[in-house]
């Protein structure tokens, strides 16, 4: 009986549950976040130097959401980025958004809303020392030595010949160094607690932080050359809807690995995170694959009168 209890106790450190308020916090800024990142691609198109202000202040509601709820609770909101986005563009510039279009916007808001639902609300690294030993496990290790492998391949080979004809190129690119980005903003999250306690752990939590910082500053920086590279050879929605599942997923898969958040989640909620994830693509394709279309209500009932 008391080795049970000492596992239990265990299993609730391992797997702490963030507050209300803190949930409330961070959905909040992720939120803020994901429709200044969407807007973002439109701007970049109108001045780039504005947008790349505005980048600076989702980066900064990204951080802060990542230190107050688990990862796979705050990536899939970028979502909400892609109909901000697509509806944005239809007024600044001038790119098509028909009914079905409008009906993705809904789609993918509702599917962001399921996702949020259904995703875990517990945290599985909450200390420094925890961070450390999911930094040094060999799967991820491994996972980290694939992912710089094709980054390097895809910059300096790849890019530089089918970049500017190749969409997919400049996605990977970016949604790759995801798996830095985001794995990074929450560790420093997680080491930026110990670094101003009167400890020996202090030291190793500023190293920690300052390698972590550094990372994270490469990534965005990179990324941010990538994008700028992307939008001036494609449309922005379809850069921004295509990045969104691309970035998602990879960053998911990197979480799933380093801090293991879907160990809490049951068949249910996976299910439902699966159908508000298919939920939100869906809403993507429709926004996008049938924005040429020349398609509204007001012809369809002109149609349906001529028929009658």
């Amino acid at each position: 009986m008391g080795t049970a209890a000492g596992a239990a106790a265990a299993a609730g450190e391992g797997a702490r549950s963030p507050s209300p308020a803190a949930v409330s916090l961070g959905l909040g800024v992720a939120v803020v976040s994901s429709l200044v990142n969407g807007s973002t691609f439109v701007l970049q198109k109108k001045g780039i130097v504005r947008a790349k202000r505005r980048v600076a202040v989702g980066q900064i509601g990204n951080f802060l959401a990542y230190t107050a709820v688990p990862t796979v609770l705050v990536t899939p909101l970028g979502a909400l980025g892609v109909p901000f986005g697509s509806i944005l563009a239809s007024y600044l510039l001038k790119e098509k958004l028909n009914i079905l279009g409008k009906l993705g916007c809904l789609l993918s808001c509702a599917g962001s809303v399921v996702l949020i639902i259904h995703s875990p609300k517990s945290e599985s690294v909450t200390t420094q020392a925890e961070l450390e030993e999911k930094l040094t496990n060999p799967v991820f290790v491994g996972y980290l030595c694939i992912v710089l492998l094709m980054l390097l391949l895809l910059i300096f080979w790849i890019a530089p010949a089918h970049g500017p004809t190749n969409i997919m190129v400049y996605i990977s690119i970016c949604s790759l160094l995801g798996s830095f980005t985001v794995p990074s903003t929450k560790g420093i999250g997680l080491a930026a607690q110990d670094i101003f306690h009167n400890n020996p752990s202090s030291q190793r939590a500023l190293c920690l932080c300052l390698v972590l910082l550094a990372v994270l500053g490469c990534s965005i920086i990179i990324q941010f050359r990538y994008i700028n590279k992307a939008l001036e050879c494609f449309d922005s929605s379809v850069f921004g809807a295509i990045y969104y599942v691309v970035f998602t997923t990879l960053v998911l898969l990197a979480s799933a690995i380093l801090f293991r958040e879907w160990s809490n989640v049951g068949l249910v909620d996976f299910l439902g995170m699966a159908c508000g994830f298919t939920t939100v693509s869906v809403g993507i394709v429709l926004i996008q694959v049938f924005k040429e279309f020349n398609f509204n209500l007001g012809e369809m009932n002109k149609s349906n009168m001529k028929t009658d």
